[in-house]
């Protein structure tokens, strides 16, 4: 019998009328990458906050909580823009679905963005600082999970460069919040209190880098929309803004203006990432090869299972 690839031709990876296989996401850009950015930096701001409250440094913390509040409140902004009409985000939360990245996620956000709030306006007045502190620690509490559930949220979809990415993605998400929130404290505080700012900051771009790394190599092929077009240099500005911001970082120890250079690189570096990250999974969804490949290449190690 004649070996399947003399009798099947190989695909070329058309489809009904040249139309995709996948649906593109229809989520607007830049709201949705700038959401994710948002969220990100606000989680960890918060974090960040409640250990500037603990180590005594006000002026870290003041930046902290106006960054986490500030965080959720413009992202909750470009998030309803992006749904259309307010009243959509308020029927999220009729129902708790554990299922959907987007119910939970909406019961992270909404009380995250209510706690942020409070601490910030206790922080700034000086008004009930019990309730603040309070406020600033439920808010920490929602902090990681608001930096990481977006990941989980597009890696549940069937967009191949975000859903074969799902064991990778969370850690890209959080250590890229890390990086921003640590880069906004490092950019912003005074220059005496930004030593935690600072190793957040870089323990997250090192978190971030090391992740998108294995990612890329584990994907094989899927990680094609990460490295060519439109993402591919979006992500090539990524790396080369994180990585000037280690560097920055390191002769930061002694200079307040390279801390503070290194503080804005990671922080357009982590906003960088997301817009990357969203125009590779459109470029993912448009070429069919990112879906038939896989499949085909499943179905291939499945048939002498099944033989």
């Amino acid at each position: 019998m004649a070996p399947r690839d003399q009798i099947v031709p190989d695909g070329d990876f058309s489809s009904y009328y040249g139309r995709p296989i996948l649906k593109a996401p229809t989520w607007k850009s830049p709201d949705i990458p700038l959401y994710f950015f948002l969220g990100g930096m606000a989680g960890a701001s918060a974090v960040l906050a409640e250990g500037a409250a603990m180590t005594g440094r006000p002026g870290l913390e003041r930046v902290a909580r106006l960054a986490a509040a500030g965080g959720a409140s413009v992202g909750t902004v470009a998030l309803v823009h992006d749904l259309g009409r307010p009243e959509r985000f308020l029927k999220m939360l009729r129902v708790v679905k554990p299922t959907s990245p987007l119910s939970v996620g909406s019961f992270i956000l909404a009380p995250f963005s209510t706690l942020s709030g409070i601490a910030a306006a206790s922080q700034v007045t000086g008004w009930f600082p019990r309730i603040g502190r309070l406020a600033g620690l439920g808010a920490a509490a929602f902090g990681p999970p608001l930096a990481t559930y977006t990941a989980g949220l597009i890696a549940n979809t069937a967009i191949p460069a975000w859903h074969e990415a799902h064991r990778e993605l969370p850690f890209v998400f959080g250590g890229s919040g890390a990086a921003a929130a640590g880069g906004v404290g490092m950019l912003c505080a005074p220059y005496a209190e930004t030593g935690p700012a600072l190793r957040l900051a870089v323990a997250g771009a090192v978190v971030e880098t090391a992740a998108a790394e294995m990612m890329s190599k584990r994907l094989g092929m899927l990680a094609e929309p990460y490295h060519e077009g439109r993402s591919g240099k979006l992500m090539k500005l990524q790396r080369g803004l994180t990585g000037a911001g280690l560097v920055l970082s390191g002769l930061g120890l002694k200079s307040g203006p390279a801390r503070r250079l290194a503080g804005a690189a990671l922080v357009a570096g982590s906003l960088v990432t997301r817009f990357g990250i969203f125009e590779a999974g459109k470029a993912s969804a448009k070429d069919p090869k990112y879906t038939v490949v896989p499949q085909r290449e499943r179905l291939e190690k499945r048939e002498p299972a099944l033989a």
